[in-house]
Protein backbone atom coordinates (compact mmCIF):
# COMPACT_ATOMS: atom_id res chain seq x y z
CA UNK A 1 0.00 0.00 0.00
CA UNK A 2 2.03 2.45 -0.98
CA UNK A 3 1.87 6.09 0.26
CA UNK A 4 0.84 9.14 -2.89
CA UNK A 5 3.68 11.51 -2.93
CA UNK A 6 0.51 14.40 -3.18
CA UNK A 7 -1.31 13.40 -0.73
CA UNK A 8 -1.00 17.08 1.17
CA UNK A 9 1.36 20.24 -0.44
CA UNK A 10 2.55 21.18 2.42
CA UNK A 11 2.87 17.82 5.00
CA UNK A 12 3.94 19.73 8.32
CA UNK A 13 1.96 22.52 8.62
CA UNK A 14 -1.44 21.48 9.51
CA UNK A 15 -4.62 23.02 9.13
CA UNK A 16 -5.30 26.74 8.93
CA UNK A 17 -5.03 28.88 12.57
CA UNK A 18 -8.96 29.61 12.71
CA UNK A 19 -8.90 25.70 12.71
CA UNK A 20 -6.40 24.57 14.78
CA UNK A 21 -7.80 27.10 17.27
CA UNK A 22 -11.05 25.49 17.22
CA UNK A 23 -12.64 24.39 20.51
CA UNK A 24 -11.40 21.38 21.39
CA UNK A 25 -13.18 21.21 24.90
CA UNK A 26 -15.19 18.54 23.97
CA UNK A 27 -12.48 15.02 23.99
CA UNK A 28 -12.06 11.71 24.33
CA UNK A 29 -9.83 9.56 26.34
CA UNK A 30 -7.82 7.15 24.55
CA UNK A 31 -9.74 4.08 25.39
CA UNK A 32 -13.38 5.76 24.08
CA UNK A 33 -11.47 7.21 21.10
CA UNK A 34 -9.73 3.34 20.00
CA UNK A 35 -13.17 2.07 20.25
CA UNK A 36 -13.99 4.32 17.48
CA UNK A 37 -11.68 3.42 15.11
CA UNK A 38 -13.29 0.24 13.47
CA UNK A 39 -10.78 -0.53 10.53
CA UNK A 40 -7.55 0.53 9.31
CA UNK A 41 -8.79 3.53 7.22
CA UNK A 42 -10.04 4.70 10.45
CA UNK A 43 -7.17 5.02 12.17
CA UNK A 44 -5.19 5.91 8.82
CA UNK A 45 -7.94 9.16 8.47
CA UNK A 46 -8.01 9.80 12.44
CA UNK A 47 -4.17 9.65 12.81
CA UNK A 48 -2.92 11.87 9.44
CA UNK A 49 -5.55 14.26 11.01
CA UNK A 50 -3.80 14.39 13.98
CA UNK A 51 -0.65 14.23 12.55
CA UNK A 52 -1.47 17.93 10.65
CA UNK A 53 -3.05 19.86 13.50
CA UNK A 54 0.21 18.93 15.83
CA UNK A 55 2.43 20.08 12.95
CA UNK A 56 4.93 16.90 13.54
CA UNK A 57 8.25 17.24 11.57
CA UNK A 58 8.61 14.33 8.92
CA UNK A 59 12.01 13.18 7.86
CA UNK A 60 13.22 9.80 9.25
CA UNK A 61 11.97 8.07 6.31
CA UNK A 62 8.60 9.78 5.36
CA UNK A 63 7.59 12.68 3.69
CA UNK A 64 4.12 14.02 4.99
CA UNK A 65 1.72 13.39 7.42
CA UNK A 66 -0.13 10.47 5.10
CA UNK A 67 3.02 8.62 4.97
CA UNK A 68 3.67 8.87 8.64
CA UNK A 69 0.15 7.30 9.31
CA UNK A 70 0.69 4.72 7.05
CA UNK A 71 4.43 3.99 8.09
CA UNK A 72 2.79 3.58 11.79
CA UNK A 73 -0.04 1.96 11.30
CA UNK A 74 1.19 -0.71 9.16
CA UNK A 75 4.03 -1.38 11.38
CA UNK A 76 2.04 -1.23 14.60
CA UNK A 77 0.18 -4.16 13.07
CA UNK A 78 3.21 -5.60 11.94
CA UNK A 79 1.87 -5.92 7.81
CA UNK A 80 4.34 -5.22 4.79
CA UNK A 81 4.44 -2.04 2.40
CA UNK A 82 2.92 -3.95 -0.35
CA UNK A 83 -0.12 -5.20 1.76
CA UNK A 84 -3.11 -5.40 -0.20
CA UNK A 85 -5.39 -2.42 0.12
CA UNK A 86 -8.64 -4.56 0.84
CA UNK A 87 -7.29 -4.93 4.24
CA UNK A 88 -7.86 -0.96 4.74
CA UNK A 89 -11.76 -1.60 5.32
CA UNK A 90 -10.94 -5.17 7.97
CA UNK A 91 -11.68 -4.33 11.40
CA UNK A 92 -9.71 -4.24 13.95
CA UNK A 93 -9.15 -6.38 17.42
CA UNK A 94 -9.46 -3.95 20.20
CA UNK A 95 -6.25 -4.63 21.09
CA UNK A 96 -4.68 -3.18 17.83
CA UNK A 97 -6.53 0.03 18.05
CA UNK A 98 -5.26 0.38 21.37
CA UNK A 99 -1.63 0.19 20.23
CA UNK A 100 -2.03 2.38 17.38
CA UNK A 101 -3.76 5.11 19.36
CA UNK A 102 -0.93 5.05 22.29
CA UNK A 103 1.90 5.46 19.15
CA UNK A 104 0.05 8.13 17.87
CA UNK A 105 -0.14 9.71 21.22
CA UNK A 106 3.73 9.00 21.93
CA UNK A 107 4.56 10.45 17.90
CA UNK A 108 2.79 13.81 19.17
CA UNK A 109 3.64 14.40 23.00
CA UNK A 110 7.37 12.69 22.72
CA UNK A 111 7.89 14.38 19.12
CA UNK A 112 10.43 10.52 18.93
CA UNK A 113 11.03 9.56 14.90
CA UNK A 114 8.71 6.97 14.62
CA UNK A 115 11.35 4.30 13.62
CA UNK A 116 12.65 4.70 17.62
CA UNK A 117 9.10 4.09 18.81
CA UNK A 118 8.79 0.86 16.53
CA UNK A 119 12.07 -0.19 16.86
CA UNK A 120 12.68 -0.82 12.95
CA UNK A 121 13.66 1.53 9.93
CA UNK A 122 14.07 -0.24 6.37
CA UNK A 123 16.67 0.73 4.28
CA UNK A 124 17.66 -0.59 0.45
CA UNK A 125 14.48 -2.58 1.49
CA UNK A 126 15.59 -4.39 4.35
CA UNK A 127 14.47 -3.65 8.12
CA UNK A 128 16.82 -2.85 10.59
CA UNK A 129 16.34 -3.09 14.64
CA UNK A 130 16.98 0.76 15.20
CA UNK A 131 16.32 2.99 18.73
CA UNK A 132 18.41 6.00 20.23
CA UNK A 133 22.27 4.42 20.05
CA UNK A 134 22.15 4.70 16.45
CA UNK A 135 21.16 7.08 13.82
CA UNK A 136 17.80 6.34 11.73
CA UNK A 137 18.60 5.15 8.25
CA UNK A 138 17.38 7.54 5.60
CA UNK A 139 20.91 7.91 3.39
CA UNK A 140 20.12 8.11 -0.64
CA UNK A 141 23.65 5.94 -1.05
CA UNK A 142 21.04 2.76 -0.44
CA UNK A 143 20.25 3.26 -4.46
CA UNK A 144 23.80 2.62 -4.95
CA UNK A 145 23.75 -0.33 -3.25
CA UNK A 146 20.67 -1.49 -5.00
CA UNK A 147 22.73 -1.52 -8.22
CA UNK A 148 25.73 -3.06 -6.47
CA UNK A 149 27.84 0.11 -6.65
CA UNK A 150 28.07 -0.80 -10.67
CA UNK A 151 29.36 2.68 -12.15
CA UNK A 152 32.85 1.75 -10.23
CA UNK A 153 32.52 -1.90 -10.12
CA UNK A 154 30.71 -2.80 -13.55
CA UNK A 155 31.74 -6.33 -13.84
CA UNK A 156 33.04 -7.40 -10.17
CA UNK A 157 31.60 -6.31 -6.81
CA UNK A 158 33.86 -5.27 -4.40
CA UNK A 159 35.25 -8.16 -2.37
CA UNK A 160 36.34 -5.69 0.43
CA UNK A 161 34.26 -3.18 1.87
CA UNK A 162 34.17 -0.69 4.63
CA UNK A 163 30.92 1.54 6.23
CA UNK A 164 32.85 3.66 8.41
CA UNK A 165 30.40 5.57 10.93
CA UNK A 166 28.36 2.55 10.59
CA UNK A 167 25.88 3.01 13.40
CA UNK A 168 23.14 0.64 12.65
CA UNK A 169 25.31 -0.88 10.04
CA UNK A 170 22.40 -0.76 7.31
CA UNK A 171 25.04 0.46 4.48
CA UNK A 172 27.63 -2.78 5.21
CA UNK A 173 25.13 -4.77 5.96
CA UNK A 174 22.89 -4.11 2.60
CA UNK A 175 26.32 -4.37 0.45
CA UNK A 176 26.57 -7.27 2.23
CA UNK A 177 23.20 -8.72 1.34
CA UNK A 178 22.90 -7.13 -1.98
CA UNK A 179 26.71 -8.50 -2.84
CA UNK A 180 26.99 -11.95 -0.99
CA UNK A 181 30.78 -12.44 -2.87
CA UNK A 182 31.74 -9.19 0.00
CA UNK A 183 33.22 -9.22 2.97
CA UNK A 184 32.47 -5.89 5.51
CA UNK A 185 33.91 -4.30 7.77
CA UNK A 186 31.67 -2.05 10.07
CA UNK A 187 33.26 0.58 12.18
CA UNK A 188 32.45 2.83 14.78
CA UNK A 189 33.64 5.06 17.54
CA UNK A 190 30.97 4.40 19.80
CA UNK A 191 30.40 0.99 21.68
CA UNK A 192 26.40 1.83 21.88
CA UNK A 193 26.66 1.51 18.13
CA UNK A 194 28.28 -0.99 17.57
CA UNK A 195 26.14 -3.09 19.64
CA UNK A 196 23.15 -2.03 17.44
CA UNK A 197 24.91 -2.94 14.44
CA UNK A 198 25.78 -6.58 15.96
CA UNK A 199 21.74 -7.21 16.53
CA UNK A 200 21.43 -6.04 13.14
CA UNK A 201 24.46 -8.86 11.47
CA UNK A 202 22.68 -11.65 13.76
CA UNK A 203 19.10 -10.45 12.27
CA UNK A 204 20.70 -10.82 8.85
CA UNK A 205 22.42 -13.79 9.26
CA UNK A 206 25.56 -12.44 7.80
CA UNK A 207 28.31 -12.90 10.73
CA UNK A 208 30.28 -14.81 8.37
CA UNK A 209 31.48 -11.95 5.51
CA UNK A 210 30.53 -8.85 8.12
CA UNK A 211 32.47 -7.99 11.50
CA UNK A 212 31.63 -4.87 13.43
CA UNK A 213 35.25 -3.13 14.39
CA UNK A 214 35.65 -0.33 17.69
CA UNK A 215 37.29 1.83 15.95
CA UNK A 216 37.62 6.07 15.79
CA UNK A 217 37.90 6.74 12.01
CA UNK A 218 40.77 4.25 10.75
CA UNK A 219 42.61 4.13 13.90
CA UNK A 220 41.16 0.20 14.64
CA UNK A 221 41.76 -0.83 11.18
CA UNK A 222 45.32 -0.86 10.96
CA UNK A 223 46.90 -2.52 7.92
CA UNK A 224 43.29 -3.48 6.43
CA UNK A 225 42.27 -2.21 3.08
CA UNK A 226 39.42 -2.11 1.12
CA UNK A 227 38.72 -1.83 -2.93
CA UNK A 228 35.35 0.61 -1.13
CA UNK A 229 35.00 2.35 1.61
CA UNK A 230 31.43 4.76 1.94
CA UNK A 231 30.67 6.94 5.07
CA UNK A 232 28.25 8.83 6.61
CA UNK A 233 30.02 10.71 8.80
CA UNK A 234 28.61 13.24 11.26
CA UNK A 235 28.61 16.79 8.92
CA UNK A 236 25.66 18.78 10.01
CA UNK A 237 27.49 22.86 10.58
CA UNK A 238 26.73 24.42 13.74
CA UNK A 239 24.06 26.46 12.02
CA UNK A 240 21.98 23.36 11.16
CA UNK A 241 22.54 22.13 14.34
CA UNK A 242 20.87 24.72 16.20
CA UNK A 243 17.88 24.84 13.75
CA UNK A 244 17.20 21.44 13.96
CA UNK A 245 13.02 20.52 14.76
CA UNK A 246 12.93 18.41 17.71
CA UNK A 247 12.41 15.29 16.38
CA UNK A 248 16.47 15.35 15.58
CA UNK A 249 17.23 15.98 19.01
CA UNK A 250 16.21 11.93 20.08
CA UNK A 251 19.72 11.27 17.36
CA UNK A 252 23.40 10.79 19.02
CA UNK A 253 24.83 13.92 18.66
CA UNK A 254 27.77 12.52 18.39
CA UNK A 255 26.55 11.19 15.15
CA UNK A 256 24.99 14.56 13.66
CA UNK A 257 27.38 17.46 14.89
CA UNK A 258 30.74 18.17 13.07
CA UNK A 259 32.06 21.51 14.06
CA UNK A 260 31.18 24.81 12.83
CA UNK A 261 31.33 23.70 8.99
CA UNK A 262 30.11 20.59 9.28
CA UNK A 263 33.35 19.24 8.26
CA UNK A 264 35.67 18.06 10.97
CA UNK A 265 35.24 14.38 10.20
CA UNK A 266 35.68 14.59 6.27
CA UNK A 267 39.16 16.31 6.94
CA UNK A 268 40.42 13.73 8.71
CA UNK A 269 38.39 11.29 5.89
CA UNK A 270 40.04 13.20 3.37
CA UNK A 271 43.57 11.92 4.70
CA UNK A 272 43.74 9.17 5.89
CA UNK A 273 41.77 7.42 3.39
CA UNK A 274 43.96 6.71 1.10
CA UNK A 275 46.18 4.39 3.60
CA UNK A 276 43.22 1.96 3.27
CA UNK A 277 42.01 2.25 -0.13
CA UNK A 278 43.13 -0.54 -2.79
CA UNK A 279 44.70 1.32 -5.56
CA UNK A 280 41.60 1.04 -7.75
CA UNK A 281 39.49 1.78 -4.87
CA UNK A 282 36.75 4.15 -4.03
CA UNK A 283 36.03 6.38 -1.33
CA UNK A 284 32.16 7.08 -1.27
CA UNK A 285 30.88 9.68 1.56
CA UNK A 286 27.52 12.03 2.19
CA UNK A 287 28.19 15.13 3.47
CA UNK A 288 24.54 16.62 2.86
CA UNK A 289 23.69 20.26 3.16
CA UNK A 290 27.88 20.85 4.14
CA UNK A 291 28.31 20.06 0.52
CA UNK A 292 29.01 24.04 -0.32
CA UNK A 293 31.38 23.84 2.64
CA UNK A 294 33.69 21.36 1.41
CA UNK A 295 33.71 22.41 -1.86
CA UNK A 296 35.00 26.21 -0.71
CA UNK A 297 37.33 24.50 1.03
CA UNK A 298 38.86 22.33 -1.74
CA UNK A 299 38.08 24.00 -4.87
CA UNK A 300 40.71 22.37 -7.03
CA UNK A 301 39.50 18.81 -5.75
CA UNK A 302 37.17 17.11 -8.41
CA UNK A 303 34.52 15.82 -6.20
CA UNK A 304 32.01 13.55 -8.18
CA UNK A 305 28.59 14.82 -6.44
CA UNK A 306 25.83 11.85 -6.91
CA UNK A 307 22.62 12.25 -8.37
CA UNK A 308 19.77 9.79 -7.16
CA UNK A 309 16.44 8.89 -8.51
CA UNK A 310 14.46 9.15 -5.34
CA UNK A 311 16.27 12.24 -3.87
CA UNK A 312 19.09 13.25 -1.97
CA UNK A 313 21.86 15.38 -2.29
CA UNK A 314 25.59 16.21 -1.12
CA UNK A 315 26.80 12.64 -2.08
CA UNK A 316 30.67 12.64 -3.21
CA UNK A 317 33.07 9.99 -4.94
CA UNK A 318 36.82 9.96 -5.22
CA UNK A 319 38.73 7.50 -6.51
CA UNK A 320 41.97 6.33 -5.00
CA UNK A 321 43.84 7.94 -8.18
CA UNK A 322 42.35 11.28 -7.31
CA UNK A 323 42.95 10.99 -3.62
CA UNK A 324 47.08 10.22 -4.51
CA UNK A 325 46.44 13.08 -6.72
CA UNK A 326 45.10 15.69 -4.35
CA UNK A 327 46.73 14.62 -1.59
CA UNK A 328 48.92 17.57 -0.15
CA UNK A 329 45.24 19.97 -0.24
CA UNK A 330 44.23 17.59 2.68
CA UNK A 331 47.43 17.78 4.64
Amino acid sequence: MTAPRNASPNPGEGPPAAIRSADTTLTLDDAQLAAQLYTLRDCLRWATSEFHVQRLHFGHGTASAWDEAVALTLGALHLPWDVDPAVLDARLLDIERKRIVALVRARIETRKPLPYLLGEAFFAGQPFTVDERVLIPRSPIAELIEHDFAAWFPETPPARILDLCTGSGCIGIASALYMPTAEVDLADVSAEALAVAKINITRHEVGDRVRAVLSDLFDGLEGRRYDLIVVNPPYVDARDLAGMPAEFRHEPAVALGAGADGLDIVRRLLREARGHLNDDGVLIVEVGNSDRHLEAAYPEVPFLWLEFERGGHGVFALTAGELDEHAARFV
